[in-house]
């Protein structure tokens, strides 16, 4: 396996991309919320410190997919966090009363993400508390754009362009976790696993009913696209027929942190090892099962 770090000149790389040495599957991975580098500058801007500042984090994700590359599989994983800057937005989702200057008519200032406080450069972080302590210039915004966002939306279309080019087509499998409901295992409304195919537009069905399949034969309780369908990622990848197939997986983080320390449960390495078998069936996904969708 080979890891594959890009760097901006006179900044701190923005994504890795573990290869394998050989691409043996049309599956790519992608966990864009997994990153836990926080600079200096940004720190210093927040009000927030410490696991306060890292509440947005899908943390561990990208271990929990770790068995990705070993498959023949990439997995490109952001290493910024999310609260500095969230890929899974489009370029310029921005919340107007966070900066000190009117920002372009080009800006989505209205979208819900925006108004939940989320947008491409977050207000608050996942539990709802105001990141910074003033508010930023859209010169910085620019400037977290174009060193951040723009080269790993460029790395993974480059991972699925080239993926569909060798197979004939391509599976984005789009990785996060989500904050627990706080309803017990053997709670019938409860999802341990989410996954979301932008109901039925992101991708074939054959993908989503194997990965359903697959994970409550593991023994998950598995919901579909609610209450998270798919965010920008997988609207936007998720050709069908143009021969991209995304799907977005969302796993509850009670079942492998600690969601108040940010520590690791004895659950995660089980985990991990269900995901390399999710990753295993898939890779076993025939084209002409895809193409019945």
């Amino acid at each position: 396996m080979d890891a594959h770090v890009e760097a901006i000149a006179g900044s701190e790389p923005p994504f890795e991309i573990l290869a394998p040495e050989t691409q043996s599957t049309p599956l790519v991975l992608a966990s864009p919320h997994s990153g836990d580098r926080y600079s200096p500058e940004f720190t210093a801007s927040s009000q927030l410190a410490g696991r306060a500042l890292r509440k947005s984090e899908d943390c561990f994700v990208d271990e929990i997919f770790a068995a990705g590359p070993l498959l023949g599989a990439p997995l490109i994983r952001a290493l910024f966090p999310r609260a500095f800057m969230d890929v899974n937005r489009e370029a310029y989702e921005l919340d107007p009363e966070m900066f000190a200057d009117k920002l372009p008519a080009y800006v989505n200032t209205r979208s819900p993400r925006v108004a939940a406080g989320l947008g491409t450069i977050a207000r608050i972080v996942a539990n709802g508390e105001e990141i910074y302590r003033g508010k930023l210039r859209f010169a910085e915004a620019v400037e977290r754009i174009e060193r951040y966002y723009t080269p790993y939306h460029a790395a993974l279309r480059g991972l699925i362009d080239r993926t569909r080019e060798d197979f004939g087509y391509a599976i984005l499998l789009d990785c996060h976790s989500m904050p627990s409901s706080g309803l017990g295992r053997n709670d019938p409304r409860r999802a341990d696993i989410v996954l979301g195919d932008c109901y039925g537009t992101a991708c074939a069905p054959a993908l989503i009913d194997t990965a359903e399949t697959v994970l409550r034969d593991l023994g998950y309780a598995v919901g579909r696209n609610a209450p998270y369908a798919g965010g920008y990622t997988t609207r936007h990848y998720g050709q069908p027929r143009q021969g991209v197939h995304a799907l977005q997986i969302e796993i509850s983080r009670d079942l492998y942190m600690n969601e108040a320390t940010l520590e690791r449960l004895p659950f995660l390495p089980v985990l991990a090892r269900h995901m390399g078998e999710l990753i295993r069936s898939l890779n076993h996904l025939s084209p002409a099962a895809l193409r019945r969708g």
